[in-house]
Formats: structure tokens, C-alpha cells, sequence
């Protein structure tokens, strides 16, 4: 009689038969080979999202500003109120406020936002040239990307849940990295 296995618990099972699909496998061998498959898809959307804004935004007729710039020009453009450095800073999670800095810079030599000051604070606050830019990006958005991944990705409501775990994520690797500066 033939002597099976024993079979792993489900959620140790690989998802397939060449095992977890990760960057680094040496990683990939601790307590969750899973997160090292989500690590890896972080990875590669990061760089496919940077690039995208990129091109998009290019395409909207603003070639040359980089990821950082678009996501802060669309931020300073949200809900059309002037926002602080520090809230743009905290809202876009970048940690180095010199890299907001230079892009303010760079997105004010290029007249999208305009800059001031409340109390001590430096403000920022959207142009009509600014607002242009966001609008045409948006649209090239809908018809680019939107429109044709429509019957391809998740749900509305899948894609909702999907950006909780990605925040929930965010605030665990910010708690590590808080402790791994300890170390």
C-alpha cells in the first residue's frame, strides 16, 4: 500500500505548483510566503503605476514632471482648497519634506500651484493651468485605462476592500520600519 504524504495545513499549500511567485525567494522561505508574493506585486505596481502617472500626465500635455510632482499636483488639487506642506506631506506619506519642497518648486516654476503662507505654514494652492492639467489627465484616465480594464478587474466594491488591506499595510510596514530604526 502506497504511503501518502502528509499534507500541509491549506494555508501553507502553495498557490501553485511552482511555488509563490516573489522577487526574493530566500524571503519567501519565512512564516509567510504569501506576503512575500504581495511584497512582489507592490513592487511591480509601484513602478507600473509611477510610470503611468508619468506618461499620462504627459499625455495631458505636461511631459518632464516626475510621480512624486503628479501626485502632489493632484493632492493640492483636491476638494479645490489650499493645502499646507505638512498635510501634503502626511496625506501622500513622504517622509523627507525637501522632496516635497522641489517639487512645489518645480510644479510653481511650471504655474500649476501657487505658493503662500498662512501663519508660519507654506501653502499651496492649485492654478487654472494646474486644474487644467488634472482635468485632461483625468480624462485620459477614464478612456486609457478605466474604460478598457472595466470587464477585467475587480469590483467596485473588491477594489475598495483591496485599498483597505493596502492602508492596513501601509501602517504595519510603517510600525516595522519604526522598530527596525531601534535595532
Amino acid at each position: 500500500m502506497e504511503q501518502r504524504a502528509t499534507a500541509l495545513p491549506q494555508h501553507l499549500e502553495p498557490v501553485s505548483p511552482i511555488g509563490p511567485i516573489v522577487s526574493s525567494a530566500h524571503l519567501a522561505d519565512g512564516g509567510s510566503p504569501g506576503l512575500s508574493e504581495v511584497e512582489y506585486g507592490l513592487i511591480l505596481a509601484s513602478h507600473a503605476f509611477s510610470r503611468w502617472m508619468v506618461r499620462c500626465m504627459a499625455a495631458a500635455g505636461l511631459p518632464g514632471l516626475s510621480a512624486t510632482e503628479i501626485l502632489i499636483l493632484h493632492s493640492v488639487r483636491h476638494r479645490g482648497r489650499e493645502k499646507k506642506l505638512a498635510d501634503i506631506c502626511l496625506v501622500l506619506d513622504i517622509e523627507d519634506t525637501h522632496v516635497a519642497t522641489y517639487a512645489i518648486r518645480k510644479l510653481e516654476a511650471a504655474r500649476l500651484v501657487t505658493t503662500g503662507r498662512a501663519a508660519k505654514e507654506k501653502t499651496i494652492k492649485i492654478t487654472d493651468k494646474g486644474a487644467q492639467a488634472c482635468t485632461r489627465y483625468a480624462q485620459i484616465r477614464e478612456r486609457l485605462f478605466v474604460a478598457s480594464t472595466t470587464n477585467a478587474r475587480p469590483a467596485e466594491d473588491t477594489l475598495s476592500e483591496i485599498a483597505a488591506v493596502l492602508r492596513f499595510l501601509s501602517g504595519a510596514y510603517d510600525q516595522a520600519a519604526r522598530a527596525a530604526t531601534t535595532l
